[in-house]
């Protein structure tokens, strides 16, 4: 019996989206390197036809938790094996975003400060990134004005260390089915709505903390997986 995927595929076949770039290309179809959650293991998909049967897993929607912590209001906790972004809102309390991860933001942990932030903003790709690109034969601009195609999506803040810009970003997105996965590319993504309703409650100076692979969590932190923060709801 052929599955509801397979089926999918046919009725797809001959539209391809080059979707990590937010651009249309009918001729080529755009691979990407995503971590299957089911079957526990990585594998290369057909962008035209991922989660157009499925929408993001609810566990990703924005909503307050409880959490433990020390660290104060307005810091940012993002955890990138879980794919979750903590914003702290009050005393044990966050809001909690569902992200997605690229290789740049996935390889990196540790603390920063957010020095910059914009709306809308132009994507400057780094020339290694355009360099690997390039190899797949995809051309990519060396700057793209911010809007809907713009791989920044609507929000962009800035993460610094000291006077240096780290060159990592938390943004916003025009693939909202890849929130919840590790891309091949990019830093922190969140949904457009998300960010903008984070981007409103962030301030500059705002400690960043990020809990990289193979660790627990940030000194001084841990959600409470509580049936109590129910209570809370959503946003």
């Amino acid at each position: 019996m052929i599955s509801r995927r397979e089926k999918l595929k046919v009725l797809l076949a001959g539209t391809a989206v080059a979707a990590n770039f937010g651009l249309i290309n009918n001729a080529v179809a755009q691979k990407e390197r995503v971590y299957n959650y089911a079957d526990q293991r990585w594998e290369e998909v057909d962008l035209s036809v991922i989660r157009t049967d499925r929408r993001v897993p609810t566990k990703y929607n924005r909503r307050n938790v409880r959490i433990n912590t020390k660290l104060p209001v307005g810091t940012i906790i993002i955890h990138t094996d879980k794919k979750f972004l903590y914003h702290v809102t009050g005393k044990n309390k966050a809001t909690r975003y569902g992200v997605g991860v690229g290789r740049e933001g996935f390889a990196w942990n540790g603390d920063a400060t957010i020095k910059r932030k914009a709306e809308w903003p132009t994507w400057t790709p780094p020339a290694e990134m355009r360099a690997r690109e390039k190899e797949k034969g995809i051309i990519l601009p060396i700057t793209q004005k911010g809007g809907i195609d713009n791989p920044l999506g609507a929000r962009a803040l800035y993460l610094y260390q000291g006077n240096r810009d780290t060159l990592y970003r938390i943004h916003g997105t025009n693939q909202p089915w890849s929130i919840g996965l590790n891309l091949s590319s990019g830093c922190i993504r969140m949904l457009n709505k998300d960010v903008e309703h984070l981007y409103e409650k962030v301030k500059l100076g705002s400690k960043v903390v990020v809990v990289g692979p193979g660790q627990k969590s940030a000194k001084g932190f841990s959600e409470n997986i509580n049936p109590l923060a129910a209570l809370f709801g959503s946003n």
